[in-house]
C-alpha cells in the first residue's frame, strides 16, 4: 500500500505539493555588507526549513560560494543577486515571483 500525502490526499509518487510551493513562493533577492566591507547575498522567502537547506546546498555548488543558513534566510558569500535568480528559474522557481532588492 502506497503512504498518502496528508497536504494533497495523493499517493506519495504522485504528490504535487513541492511544485506547487516553488511555483507559489515569493522569493526577496538583496545585497548586504557585513564586516570589513564583504558583500553578502541573501536569499528570502523558502517556506520549510529542510528545503531551504536543500536549496542552499543547490545554489552553493551551482555558484561556486560558500554560505548558510540562518532563520531560513540563505546567506550565500559574495555578491552573487542575478545568477541566484538564474538558477531559480532554472530548477523550477516563477520567474515573476522573484524579486532582487
Amino acid at each position: 500500500m502506497t503512504d498518502i500525502c496528508p497536504v494533497c490526499g495523493l499517493p506519495k509518487d504522485l504528490c504535487m505539493c513541492k511544485t506547487i510551493a516553488k511555483e507559489q513562493a515569493t522569493i526577496t533577492i538583496r545585497l548586504t555588507q557585513r564586516r570589513y566591507g564583504k558583500p553578502v547575498t541573501l536569499v528570502e522567502g523558502v517556506s520549510e526549513e529542510k528545503e531551504a537547506k536543500d536549496l542552499a546546498k543547490k545554489l552553493k555548488q551551482k555558484l561556486a560560494c560558500g554560505g548558510t543558513i540562518k532563520d531560513k534566510v540563505i546567506e550565500l558569500q559574495g555578491n552573487q543577486k542575478h545568477r541566484v535568480k538564474e538558477v531559480l528559474i532554472q530548477l523550477g522557481y516563477n520567474e515573476d515571483s522573484i524579486e532582487i532588492k
